[in-house]
């Protein structure tokens, strides 16, 4: 162990031994701290900088590799390291698969403290690269320099940047020349965009100004082929707008939906903006199981579609219905797990706090010709209470897929109180899964388990628990 003046650390010989929260693995100092680095995998031995220094832990990066982990693969991106979307890329597939196992195993044990049957084989995705449906990505007029681009001297003609955010660093940009999680034609249209901009004068945004024509690009792909591109503009510069517009569909005729928004306020957010069409139709179609489902800018998909139906298979396996339950699907979305297991039910009532969510549940309903699923919006803890069950019959069978925070405690305590025979759990965040299971432990048992990948080459992982009532 040796000393730098800025009284860094740097500890030689380091023994990767673990893969941690978020993608970064995990070491041991030699005064027994935890050490957090990231780009590196669990087996490589290394000397570690450390830049961070806290009571029970240190953050570093690597300086120097010894040797190599038996586990460790060459990344095919160009940008990793730099850009923080994949950061196991550099891992083997089915070491990747194995360590999240192993996270939703022991947030189940160390959180939730229940018994558990023995996991069932976590679900890999057949692909591991161009999987998502969903990509968005931001302009700059500041692009990132990488550590290699800098230490090249190399002198730039523009600096604008269409690409991702630095991890941690809201206004940085780091440009993106080819991404391995979207089919093409989504590079080609990414790249396409800003080499015409650039040509043409446009200004790229500037989030510490908040000045620029330019704000984020949003692709959106579909299983049946259909695409939806929309544009993000901060200033209202019609001639502009319509010119760079006009490109893209001259391009791109394939596009199925062209649109756009003028967004002018602090944030990115599209939800409370007035998206405009500006060619095409303003959705998308996604297929599956003979199901249509209609995508708009606004809406909530799995952004993994291939793995999104086999997630539903296994949840619609948990829920074993036989044409007789009432079933009540919360947090419903889009309405696509209801929808799935219609077929299979009696009756299905989904919940969702999102207005347009449910206007988008409805029309898909009505397009796949279901007629015993209805859907509600409002806030879940007020609207799932008695008078509600009252009015729409007691379910036999509960499915949830609640967001990251996990279900409202009224929620839980209102599934205790009306006791289903059966809760299938899906959650996309097994630390408070396993929080809302331990409430849960002394009127349900956790009687399966099962993890599903839906997001290759990063630390995140879908997992489906069912639960029934004690006898």
């Amino acid at each position: 162990m040796s000393r730098k003046k800025t009284d860094r650390i740097v500890f030689e010989h380091v023994t990767v031994l673990d893969a941690g929260a978020k993608g970064v693995s995990v070491a041991k100092a030699p005064d027994g701290k935890v050490i957090f680095i990231p780009n590196v995998v669990p087996g490589d031995v290394v000397d570690v900088q450390t830049f961070k220094k806290r009571k029970a832990y240190y953050e570093g990066k690597a300086i120097h590799f010894h040797s190599f982990s038996e586990n460790r693969i060459e990344p095919v991106c160009q940008h990793f390291g730099a850009c923080g979307g994949c950061k196991w890329q550099n891992m083997k597939y089915e070491q990747q698969l194995i360590y999240k196992n192993n996270e939703v195993f022991n947030n189940l044990k160390r959180i939730g403290k229940i018994e558990l049957p023995d996991f069932e084989p976590i679900l890999g995705s057949e692909k591991q690269f161009f999987y998502r449906n969903k990509m968005e990505f931001g302009f700059s007029d500041t692009r990132w320099m990488t550590d290699e681009e800098i230490r090249s001297g190399v002198e730039f003609d523009s600096k604008n940047a269409l690409g991702f955010h630095i991890p941690k660093m809201w206004d940085k940009i780091l440009d993106i020349e080819k991404c391995h999680l979207q089919e093409d034609p989504s590079n080609a249209i990414r790249n396409a965009i800003k080499e015409f901009a650039t040509e043409k004068g446009m200004t790229f945004f500037n989030a510490r100004n908040h000045e620029g024509l330019l704000r984020t690009l949003m692709i959106r792909t579909a299983s049946t082929g259909e695409i939806m591109v929309l544009i993000q503009f901060f200033e209202d510069d019609k001639a502009q707008r319509e010119l760079l517009l006009d490109y893209v569909f001259e391009q791109f005729p394939q596009i199925t939906s062209l649109q756009y928004v003028i967004n002018s306020k602090a944030n990115d957010t599209l939800y409370d903006q007035d998206i405009k069409l500006y060619k095409g139709r303003d959705y998308i179609l996604e297929e599956m199981e003979g199901l249509q489902f209609s995508i708009n800018a606004k809406s909530f998909y799995q952004t993994n579609s291939d793995q999104a139906y086999e997630l539903y298979k296994i949840t619609c396996e948990f829920a074993s219905l036989t044409g007789n339950e009432v079933v009540y699907d919360l947090y419903t979305g889009t309405g696509t797990i209801a929808q799935f297991v219609s077929k299979q039910a009696k009756k299905v009532i989904g919940v969702e706090a999102v207005p347009e969510a449910i206007a988008d549940a409805k029309e898909n309903a009505k397009r796949n010709n279901i007629s015993n699923c209805e859907f509600f919006v409002g806030d879940m803890k007020n609207v799932f209470n008695e008078a509600f069950i009252a009015q729409h019959g007691q379910p036999d069978v509960i499915i949830t897929d609640p967001p990251r925070d996990g279900m409202h405690k009224d929620v839980v305590e209102q599934i205790l109180k009306i006791a289903p025979k059966k809760v299938v759990y899906v959650s996309c965040n097994s630390a408070t899964q396993a929080r809302d299971l331990a409430l849960m432990d002394e009127k349900y048992k956790v009687t399966r388990v099962r993890p599903v990948d839906m997001f290759p080459q990063t630390h995140h992982v879908e997992n489906v628990v069912l639960l029934e009532v004690r006898s």
